[in-house]
């Protein structure tokens, strides 16, 4: 399985600006968030990047994306259909290879020497087979995330068989078809915003299929029928996502960065001056 190609979705309602906002990253230097995703994907082998966006979008992504900008190929999803239908869009770029797909409203930092796209395309490559990148997420943020349930691959345990996917379950919903054997309580396995897919999921997704539907098209239900269809697997990878479309999500995503990065003692120094000032003002 040789994965060259990302897909890169930010034509979602309430996601389109988000790609633009800036960030000091683990380096130091100040990007925008598309910047650090791109540099992400490319970690990882990536050689050809799509950007799915809103029709009049490009000229802004193509500012933030910088010196990056040469390498994308854009892709308009001409109607807010969903999360599935933008990523339809990118059927015809991807055309018959594996190809890796994130979104453009999550940041993510590893605790591994390889960041967390390399941990997945490696997976994705030794296992022969589509695998989703997870994060046990506590019960409380499920109305955020597709969850998954599965079982722990025999004799490793960071990797799962999926059997179920579940686009933001209730906790009664979850407790009844989401719980995976050697969580801790009150935890499940959610998406973490990172696939690597084949051509498969182009099949799940196409617009004939969902003609009649009122609501939009998403992409949980395609990957549940990916599982039905091939040894679809999830890694619950040696890092962390931020979701900085959600509430303080922009400031938790800069401040991880910070206390993960090269200003580390500079910002700890800060926050605790910060924190001691506002206990004097009590």
């Amino acid at each position: 399985m040789q994965i060259s190609k990302a897909v890169i979705t930010a034509a979602g309602h309430g996601q389109r600006r988000l790609p633009l906002q800036r960030f000091v990253d683990l380096d130091g230097v100040e990007k925008t968030a598309l910047e650090i995703i791109i540099e992400e994907v490319l970690s990882a082998g990536v050689e050809q990047i799509c950007l799915v966006v809103r029709p009049g979008d490009q000229a802004a992504y193509a500012e933030a994306a910088g010196t990056f900008a040469r390498m994308l190929v854009f892709v308009e999803q001409p109607e807010p259909r969903g999360y599935g239908d933008a990523l339809y869009r990118a059927a015809g770029f991807v055309g018959n290879e594996a190809f890796i797909h994130l979104v453009s409203d999550h940041l993510y930092i590893s605790h591994a020497s390889q960041r967390c796209a390399q941990q997945l395309v490696e997976t994705a490559k030794a296992e022969r087979s589509p695998v989703s990148a997870v994060q046990a997420t506590r019960e409380s943020m499920l109305p955020y995330y597709g969850t998954i349930g599965g079982r722990r691959r025999a004799g490793r345990t960071d990797l799962y068989e999926i059997d179920h996917v579940v686009e933001k379950p209730t906790p009664t919903e979850a407790e009844q078809s989401l719980l995976v054997p050697g969580l801790r309580a009150g935890h499940y396995l959610c998406l973490f915003g990172m696939h690597v897919l084949t051509p498969t999921i182009f099949e799940l997704l196409d617009p004939p299929a969902h003609a009649d539907a009122s609501g939009p098209v998403m992409l949980s239900p395609a990957l549940a029928a990916l599982a039905r269809r091939e040894n679809y697997l999830a890694l619950e990878l040696n890092g962390s996502r931020y979701n900085i479309g959600i509430k303080y999500g922009i400031l938790m995503a800069q401040l991880a960065l910070a206390l993960s990065g090269a200003d580390r003692e500079d910002i700890l120094d800060r926050l605790v001056e910060m924190l001691a000032s506002r206990r004097s003002a009590v």
